[in-house]
């Protein structure tokens, strides 16, 4: 009685043993795979349908079905016969290995489609978060930074390239967008406002420093007053004691000899000529220290008039600079719009004539086929086959 798998049939359990101790024993059984195998490869499913991958995956089970079914027996006849173990065993190992060599040949068109389709998910997943990234910041950015990398998400094409990834790619790259304009917004309003503390800063500033130059000026003036009263008291004082000095002496030479009245007279009148000259002195520098307070008056009103110009300069200039900053951000806008409706153009075009250009080749070696005897499915199949770089050394040129 033999036991029935999907792909062979096993020994029985009668002439199990004389089978797994021959030499190359299951080769007849290897080959019933083998032929199957074969019918398989003959015509290849169809790996870009649910349907055709179920068959590849379908077949190397059938095939792992059948392995483990021809090991199972030879273990139990290695078991019930100890003395031929060697034998038994060596035999189990090669077709184990040959069916696993089978099974792998078998799957690999589907593994490398698997490989291929997982890199192909992950490029556009990557894609995808790096589009979501653009919208991420390590410390708070400029304004221009922030239209920089606006300008540059703009620029990544949203199209057929991200087969059914699409949907989700337009929709990380609308909200990335939407985030990083509103980040714009603010960071435009938040650099005018500041630009408006730094005018106002200047403005205190420059009123600090012309209150502090007039509090300089007063002071100096005052300092200068003071100064020339004192001055002009000393030559008072110097005057008189000079005068009391010049009499008493005139009194005590009267006394001696009346010629020394003449002497004291003389005396009397130089000192009189002194004290004229010293208060034409204190006049005269009472007028050179006016003038001066009056040019320090002048200079700390220039110094005022000269913050206030820079001050409203600096304004004018910050003004302008956010102006530019909008203009270049409107510019950089419309130049995005234009040349996204430009490319988007372009591609729809390119599709077209691609599809149109493809479908017309298609259509040639369908045809070519179905005059060489094929039916008309068969030949579309082996168009598509062709065209997905299925089958091997063979290739469609457009």
């Amino acid at each position: 009685m033999t036991v029935q798998t999907e792909l062979a049939v096993v020994p029985a359990q009668e002439t199990a043993l004389a089978v797994y101790s021959a030499p190359n024993g299951l080769e007849p059984w290897l080959q019933k795979v083998r032929a199957e195998v074969d019918a398989f490869n003959q015509c290849l499913p169809d790996l870009t349908t649910v349907k055709g991958r179920k068959q590849y995956a379908s077949m190397a089970y059938k095939i792992a079905q059948t392995k483990t079914a021809l090991d199972d027996m030879g273990k139990k006849v290695s078991a019930e016969q100890k003395e031929i173990p060697k034998k038994i065993d060596a035999e189990r190992k090669r077709v184990w290995d040959t069916l696993e060599l089978w099974q792998k040949e078998v799957r690999k068109p589907l593994d490398d489609w698997q490989k291929a389709e997982d890199a192909r998910v992950d490029k556009h997943n990557d894609g995808i978060q790096q589009i979501k990234d653009m919208a991420l910041f390590d410390a708070t950015p400029q304004a221009v930074t922030v239209a920089q990398v606006i300008a540059d998400l703009e620029a990544i094409a949203i199209d057929d390239s991200w087969q059914e990834f699409l949907s989700e790619a337009a929709q990380a790259k609308d909200q990335a967008l939407n985030k990083l304009r509103a980040l714009l917004a603010e960071r435009t309003q938040y650099e005018a406002e500041q630009a408006e503390l730094a005018r106002l800063r200047a403005e205190a500033e420059a009123q600090a420093q012309r209150d502090r130059e007039a509090e300089i000026a007063r002071a100096a003036a005052e300092h200068a007053r003071v100064e020339a009263e004192q001055r002009a008291q000393a030559e008072r004082d110097a005057a008189i004691k000079r005068e009391a000095d010049a009499k008493a002496e005139a009194e005590r030479r009267e006394l001696e000899l009346i010629l020394a009245a003449e002497q004291a007279e003389r005396a009397a009148a130089q000192a009189s000529r002194e004290k004229i000259e010293a208060e034409q002195r204190a006049a005269q520098q009472k007028i050179d220290d006016e003038l001066r307070l009056k040019q320090q008056i002048e200079q700390a009103e220039a110094n005022r008039i000269a913050a206030e110009q820079r001050a409203e300069q600096e304004r004018l200039d910050a003004v302008r600079r956010q102006e530019e900053a909008v203009e270049r951000a409107r510019q950089a806008e419309v130049a995005r719009q234009q040349a996204a409706a430009d490319e988007e153009r372009r591609q729809a075009e390119a599709r077209e004539a691609d599809r149109a250009h493809k479908g017309a080749i298609y259509k040639a070696a369908k045809e070519a086929f179905m005059q060489h005897g094929m039916n008309e499915e068969c030949a579309r199949l082996a168009v598509k086959l062709v065209a997905s770089g299925l089958i091997p050394a063979i290739s469609i040129k457009y």
